[in-house]
């Protein structure tokens, strides 16, 4: 090979290099940017519709009083179309398809599943509103998202709110809590702010 070529394929080979190093670059940025999205983005469309309508009765019922339970919501679902719908719509673990395997950032607050020695939070699931698991109606399945973060969170509080970063899948995770038709692998957490 004379000089020119080898100098020409040199320089092609080095072209050829910074454009996989700027190839790489773009894929991994991309891959750690997220979609920021609200709860609502996460249920069909005519579930949301359904649970935005709930039936009157849930509406006089008072936090922790005797009929603040699922038995007083089967008991009237058994005579009632619309309040049936809502029971279906509270149990759904249909999905918004989506999402899923993207890198999403949503607002929300843990109910803790798992703590470890240290007192940090290992399993959660991840809820739209405070209280969430423990009053009723509780949040559907598609309205929660399963975390295990082997490092932990401190959680001072069940009434802060945070950002969770990380990739959602479709995933359901039945707890005594509650049950999830989503999961995140968990990037990232920190406190809410808007």
């Amino acid at each position: 090979m004379n000089l020119l070529k080898m100098k020409n394929y040199r320089l092609v080979c080095v072209k050829l290099m910074m454009l996989g190093l700027l190839l790489f670059t773009i894929t991994v940025s991309a891959q750690s940017e997220h979609i920021d999205i609200e709860w609502t983005e996460l249920i069909p469309a005519d579930d949301l519709e359904v649970l935005l309508n709930p039936p009157d009765f849930l509406l006089d019922i008072e936090d922790r009083a005797d009929n603040d339970n699922m038995n007083t919501l089967n008991q009237v679902s058994s005579t009632d179309i619309a309040t049936q719908k809502y029971k279906q719509a509270l149990e759904s673990t249909r999905i918004v398809d989506k999402f899923d395997g993207k890198s999403i950032r949503m607002p929300g607050f843990i109910v803790p599943i798992e703590i470890d020695d240290n007192q940090k939070v290992t399993q959660f699931f991840i809820v739209p509103y405070f209280g969430a698991c423990l009053h009723m109606p509780p949040p559907p399945p598609n309205q929660m998202i399963f975390v295990h973060f082997s490092t932990g969170i401190e959680l001072s509080s069940l009434y802060d709110a945070f950002w969770f970063e990380g990739v959602l899948t479709i995933d359901t995770t039945d707890s005594e809590l509650g049950k999830s038709a989503y999961s995140m692998l968990l990037n990232k957490v920190y406190p809410y702010e808007e």
